[in-house]
């Protein structure tokens, strides 16, 4: 089945050793980050298969997919069959399928990923049109390359596309693709690897701003993400590849590292705690580890940064309040 997609430096050399001076730490504090939010979630329900039936029957979503009837048909069939709310298990067969989701928890499309040996082909789709042109596509595609490149370890990723639809191309071409094969119906577009690491560090695959990591910190964690094999490792893993590394000693005093203690903001929700490696993780002394949802998500942000991240099965708001200790500004490398 082929489903076409439709949707609507700072100096950079600074991570790998040429590390900033304390003072020039200082950047524009933005109360939401500029780039729409996206979540990918797997779990697909009845009505997630109504949603995308509906999408379906638009003229204007469906005229450069390839087999659209094949797909409503599919649909409703899976509906048809299986009489249990959630039909995750059927989406899934041939490739993993998610529904992406804004920072309001609305579905607004789906993501598939097709692995075939190493190679991935994605296809996406923003359901409403009201949608397109508000830089939704652009955030699905970078978690969709996420999910390819650091979950599924694809060597690479093939978007095939119309090629009148001159929107979907431009998005992926923006993400980094490049045009490997042209035909009168199908454009293929790749990206490989290596490339998205590349893209990843210096900051273009990002959808939020730029965080700070300590050499210490970034070997500690990457060891760490060997050894662990959770989903939870995709974004930390995602996080510390785009990092800037900075030496320990350089490491501005506002930013959140590992064994931090932190003042925080959860949505509406004022919370102190520390952020720590899984070993010494303990939920009653308010100390995170840094696989949890929310450690994940502060690593490397300053004092008044905020953020959306999914928590758990919802997005949730994180502001930075204060950054009440810090290791390295305390002399306590050992830590």
């Amino acid at each position: 089945m082929l489903w076409l997609p439709l949707f609507s430096k700072a100096d950079r050399k600074n991570q790998h050793g040429n590390y900033r001076d304390r003072l020039s730490f200082f950047r524009p504090r933005v109360a939401k980050m500029n780039k729409p939010f996206i979540s990918l979630r797997p779990e697909i329900t009845r009505t997630h298969a109504f949603t995308l039936m509906n999408w379906m029957e638009n003229e204007r979503v469906t005229r450069y997919l390839s087999d659209s009837s094949s797909v409503s048909r599919f649909i409703a069939q899976a509906v048809d069959r299986a009489q249990m709310p959630i039909l995750t298990h059927l989406f899934n067969q041939g490739g993993r399928f998610f529904m992406a989701y804004d920072r309001n928890d609305r579905p607004v499309g789906f993501v598939r990923l097709i692995k075939t040996g190493v190679d991935c082909e994605i296809v996406l789709v923003i359901g409403d049109h009201d949608d397109w042109g508000q830089g939704l596509g652009g955030s699905t595609i970078r978690e969709g390359l996420k999910l390819a490149f650091l979950d599924m370890r694809a060597a690479t990723v093939t978007a095939k596309i119309h090629p009148n639809n001159l929107r979907s191309l431009k998005g992926f071409e923006r993400c980094g693709f490049h045009l490997q094969r042209e035909t009168p119906t199908v454009n293929s577009l790749t990206l490989s690897a290596g490339r998205y690491l590349d893209l990843l560090r210096e900051g273009t695959m990002a959808n939020t701003g730029a965080i700070y990591v300590t050499e210490l910190d970034k070997a500690r964690l990457q060891s760490l993400t060997g050894f662990e094999k959770r989903a939870s490792v995709v974004d930390l893993e995602h996080e510390i590849e785009r990092a800037v590394v900075v030496a320990p000693q350089h490491i501005a005093r506002d930013v959140v590292t590992m064994n931090s203690r932190v003042v925080l903001h959860l949505d509406d929700e004022k919370q102190e705690v520390a952020l720590v490696y899984p070993q010494d993780a303990d939920r009653h002394a308010r100390k995170l580890s840094i696989l949890s949802d929310i450690g994940t998500a502060i690593l490397g942000y300053q004092e008044g940064d905020a953020i959306d991240w999914m928590i758990t099965d919802r997005t949730r708001s994180i502001r930075i309040e204060k950054v009440i200790y810090q290791p390295e500004v305390s002399g306590d490398l050992h830590l």
